[in-house]
């Protein structure tokens, strides 16, 4: 049981939420979070174990679903690892913060790229599938019915698999970060609002509890949770 971040504290907002927040730190800090989720993420595990069994299956042509897209950074790590297997995959993010949508926009992305200012109850008004749909850091931000009400978004939009990467709430993960981010992540919100997110984020054993009966949580090192949803038996812990 941790010692200090004994309970989770969702009720405490990041920097980011604030709409009146500082542009340039804001697109700082989309710019810094590529090199957070490189270092920290775990993306290529998440796409060797799960998705590029998937896709294979789908003879090597899917689309993917990024809900909380940010700035786009996933959806730019995914794009790498697929375009070195040769698949051909379309991906779409959706982030429902204008702010987000026009840092994407000042980008030059690849062919079969989208970013939409949609939720993803929208998506699911207008009856529209994807073969895997994914989350990074979007958990810990939900309130438990809002987390609910995205899980089962992200069950109707998927036709093969769903993967929510987020935070683990640690002690010693809690203690790294605030001792490094500070260093070597400047003139952003990176530092401060990470903290807040630790504490905001679950344990396995909570985030596990919270999601619906099937959906299965994993441990991943160091101090990640991937929780998954499966439409069929693909890919492995």
């Amino acid at each position: 049981m941790p010692l200090f971040l004994k309970n989770r504290n969702p009720d405490i907002r990041e920097i980011m939420d604030d709409p009146n927040c500082d542009q340039e730190k804001l697109y700082n800090t989309y710019d810094q979070f590529e090199t957070v989720n490189k270092l920290l993420g775990r993306w290529k595990s998440i796409y060797k174990k799960w998705v590029r069994p998937v896709i294979q299956r789908l003879d090597g042509k899917a689309t993917i679903l990024d809900i909380g897209s940010g700035g786009g950074d996933i959806i730019s790590l995914l794009h790498q690892f697929t375009a070195e297997d040769r698949f051909d995959v379309k991906f779409t993010g959706i982030d429902p913060d204008p702010r987000a949508i026009e840092y994407t926009n000042r980008k030059r992305w690849p062919d079969g790229t989208q970013f939409l200012s949609t939720t993803s109850s929208e998506l699911v008004e207008e009856n529209l599938t994807f073969d895997i749909v994914i989350s990074n850091h979007l958990l810990h931000h939900l309130s438990p019915n809002e987390l609910l009400a995205v899980c089962n978004d992200a069950s109707a939009l998927s036709n093969q698999l769903v993967l929510f990467n987020d935070i683990e709430r640690s002690d010693i993960g809690f203690t790294f970060f605030s001792l490094l981010s500070p260093i070597l992540f400047r003139h952003s919100f990176i530092s401060a609002d990470g903290i807040t997110s630790i504490k905001r984020s679950y344990t396995k054993k909570e985030l596990q509890n919270s999601l619906p009966n099937n959906w299965s949580v994993y441990k991943q090192f160091p101090f990640r949770l991937l929780a998954i949803h499966q439409k069929q038996n693909y890919g492995s812990a």
